[in-house]
């Protein structure tokens, strides 16, 4: 099994664009960010900074396009040849709140992410905490924490991206997605082949 630890941000964009940032701080490559972008058009792009980090990611995930480039992160600050946002995050959100009453060691097993499954299915439409997005992989999210975001701006293939919105519709990248609030997640991803 592979354990990623770090931080999910998702958002919505009046472009149409939903972006999608890892942030891993512990995982089996190093610490590395990389960005899952669904154009207005659903066109899947990974960005991934290393060639291993991308075949493992487009061996777990769904994309129309790889790009290998450097990705540089300052807090929620994402730059790359392809790429640049700016995330302001906020408060906790509610969450968030009731995340962090859970044991981090039991909100990060996959038995709790297991048995909490049917409940995000239901609270946040499109979110899951355990399942497949095929390659014989499964997957579990276990998540410690969530805040808001309240605004993104910047610019992908040289086109602006606007302002923020809701992730809607949900991004296609695999079993899972993000909730349609704009949001950073804390979250340990345990994937088993």
């Amino acid at each position: 099994m592979s354990r990623f630890r770090g931080h999910i941000a998702g958002v919505g964009t009046t472009s149409g664009v939903r972006v999608v940032v890892g942030r891993w701080d512990e995982s089996p490559y190093g610490t590395f960010a990389d960005v899952m972008i669904e154009t207005a058009a659903g066109h899947r792009v990974l960005l991934a900074p290393s060639q291993e980090v991308a075949d493992f990611v487009a061996s777990t995930y769904t994309f129309d396009e790889v790009r290998i480039e450097p990705i540089a992160l300052d807090g929620w600050v994402v730059g790359s040849p392809s790429l640049s946002i700016e995330l302001a995050v906020g408060r906790r959100t509610g969450l968030g709140r009731l995340l962090r009453l859970v044991p981090a060691r039991l909100a990060e097993s996959p038995a709790w992410c297991t048995l909490t499954d049917p409940i995000a299915r239901v609270v946040l439409r499109g979110v899951r905490t355990r399942g497949s997005a095929g390659n014989g992989r499964r997957e579990w999210y276990g998540a410690t924490d969530a805040h808001e975001v309240t605004a993104a701006a910047g610019s992908f293939d040289g086109a602006d991206l606007g302002t923020l919105r809701p992730v809607t519709p949900a991004p296609r990248f695999g079993f899972s997605s993000t909730p349609a609030r704009p949001s950073v997640t804390a979250v340990v991803t345990t994937v088993s082949d």
